[in-house]
């Protein structure tokens, strides 16, 4: 078996024991979390760390003219952990995002708990990327139509399916919910793992899993399954999407 044949198998196995798990959110709680803490951090920021919803917005649902991730929702685990490597350096975004390394190092490890668990309270609210306002300001917007059948199918001896491990909704806590994230934010992680300028994710055999899958991606691949991401609705643990 080839070198990329085998990691293509590697990945699917992860995919497929990733979703024997059920969804992220089952597994968290704010059990030793101050929430309230949180809550004030987002809103007015601390020190020298400013407050989150200056680019995130009020309800944390993110903005593209920022390249500013949705965080509500997304996945506590995984806040924490991005926190956390912002702090440590092992995550350094470039643009507007740089901010983040030292707003992170302002915040003690309890106070980057408190955040995310705050964020994991928010009630769930469809905010889509708006895709017509992103072509009219110069942005190369892809096909959502073909970026579903990437994402819930992947492409055979390619790519597997996005939601293998991702879901929708979440799964694993390694895994953001990836349904509602901003268009800009999307292409931007994603060119970034394909280009290997962020390189924090979770590995199979010492390889990065995101790094390995990007690579395979094409710049209309990107696009597709950004336009898709970006305006899917959110889908129940039955697999109904629901709108509200």
């Amino acid at each position: 078996m080839s070198k990329s044949k085998f990691m293509l198998s590697s990945l699917l196995m992860l995919a497929i024991s990733v979703s024997q798990l059920g969804t992220a959110n089952a597994a968290e709680s704010t059990v030793g979390i101050n929430v309230a803490n949180g809550e004030t951090i987002f809103n007015e920021g601390k020190g020298d760390a400013a407050a989150c919803q200056g680019c995130h917005g009020e309800k944390a649902l993110g903005n593209d003219d920022m390249g500013a991730p949705r965080l509500a929702n997304i996945g506590q685990a995984y806040v924490i952990k991005q926190l956390t490597d912002f702090a440590a350096d092992r995550r350094i975004p470039d643009g507007a995002g740089s901010a983040m390394n030292g707003f992170a190092k302002a915040l003690n490890e309890q106070d980057r708990r408190d955040v995310a668990g705050y964020l994991y309270t928010l009630d769930y609210q469809v905010d889509p990327s708006d895709l017509k306002g992103l072509v009219a300001n110069g942005n190369k917007v892809g096909k959502p139509e073909l970026g579903e059948v990437i994402v819930t199918q992947g492409v055979k001896g390619k790519l597997p399916p996005c939601q293998d491990c991702h879901g929708f909704n979440g799964r694993d806590p390694r895994f953001p919910a990836i349904n509602q994230q901003k268009f800009v934010y999307l292409v931007n992680q994603l060119n970034n793992w394909r280009n290997d300028s962020r390189a924090n994710d979770p590995t199979v055999e010492k390889v990065g899993i995101m790094r390995r899958i990007a690579k395979n991606l094409t710049d209309d691949d990107i696009a597709n399954i950004a336009a898709f991401l970006s305006t899917a609705p959110r889908v129940s643990p039955g697999g109904d999407t629901n709108k509200k």
